[in-house]
């Protein structure tokens, strides 16, 4: 408390001398009855950006846009539910007891997504769906890694908008500056553990670190999957997402302020980056052991997605 005292009053007595990036006045805005929150545009964005990617990566290993179009109606609701319960089962107070709103778990624009829910519910739901229609689950996986990132890259700007999860006070040139003003939801919560900021005080901007870190990740995996085509086996960009992604939310977690339940002083995120990292690590080696090659899978898919094209060649003959 005393640490983040300090940084805070040195923080707001060199504010007016620093280069802040400032905060948006505004989260949301109405149209019509309707009101549209910043947050879920990201998200859409987001989303959108991942398809497009993961439908061209898809397109050049012998796939095409309906099989994606049918995974993504299956993953993304699944992402949506998995991502809302983790942060329900990590942060259960906000919902549940005297203090709680049960309500609250449906206003998901409000704020309130884990990421590890997301990756976990949604790769279950992808799984289900290539085992029902046999494509190749691990080349999906590869192909999807650099889209994840930049989805999630494009989703932190919400955060941005809605005010939230922003780092501990800075003296940075980059550092985060509050409104005090308007709807977002930083401006009524500028210092999460109680203590009184000083007008002026800057913070870590965490959710810009976050989409540095996850664009320069999918640059890098793009460039490593056109290294290690015929070396390394099929799913192996999709464990390397994995630890690039846990390496980074690590370091980026622990700047953060925001309210989170801890385990032997770590916050619980750190924990489970830690623990995913190792499994990511697990998954790569066992993977180069027994996976398949990515060019055996490519064979599969192929022929999957020629069968699909005759079936539905033979169906409007049999219609006309």
């Amino acid at each position: 408390m005393t640490t983040l005292a300090t940084m805070a009053a040195t923080s707001a007595s060199a504010a007016t001398t620093l280069a802040a990036i400032p905060s948006p006045t505004i989260s949301k805005f109405e149209v019509g009855p309707f009101t549209i929150h910043f947050y879920a545009i990201t998200m859409l964005l987001g989303i959108v950006a991942c398809v497009w990617i993961l439908t061209t990566r898809w397109k050049r290993l012998g796939g095409n846009f309906d099989q994606i179009i049918d995974t993504t109606l299956v993953a993304v609701p699944c992402g949506i539910i998995g991502a809302r319960l983790y942060h329900v089962v990590t942060t259960p107070e906000r919902f549940f007891g005297p203090n709680g709103d049960f309500v609250e778990i449906f206003r998901i624009w409000n704020g309130g997504l884990g990421i590890w829910g997301a990756i976990l519910f949604g790769a279950l739901g992808a799984w289900a769906w290539c085992r029902h229609k046999h494509y190749p689950m691990a080349l999906l996986g590869d192909a999807i890694a650099p889209g994840l990132l930049v989805a999630q890259a494009i989703g932190r700007l919400g955060n941005w908008f809605n005010q939230e999860l922003y780092g501990k006070p800075t003296t940075l040139p980059w550092g985060l500056q509050l409104n005090q003003q308007g709807s977002a939801i930083g401006s009524t919560e500028s210092c999460y553990d109680g203590a009184t900021c000083p007008t002026g005080t800057l913070f870590q901007p965490t959710f810009l670190y976050e989409m540095i870190w996850n664009l320069i990740g999918a640059a890098l995996l793009i460039w490593i999957g056109h290294k290690t085509q015929k070396t390394l086996k099929a799913g192996s960009l999709f464990t390397m997402y994995i630890m690039w992604y846990t390496a980074g939310r690590t370091w980026i977690e622990m700047l953060r302020i925001d309210f989170s339940h801890e385990i032997l002083g770590l916050r619980v995120n750190v924990w489970v980056s830690i623990l995913v990292f190792i499994l990511g690590v697990i998954a790569f080696i066992v993977l180069q052991r027994v996976g398949q090659t990515t060019q055996s899978c490519e064979a599969q898919l192929r022929e999957q997605t020629a069968r699909e094209l005759e079936m539905q060649h033979m169906q409007k003959e049999s219609q006309n």
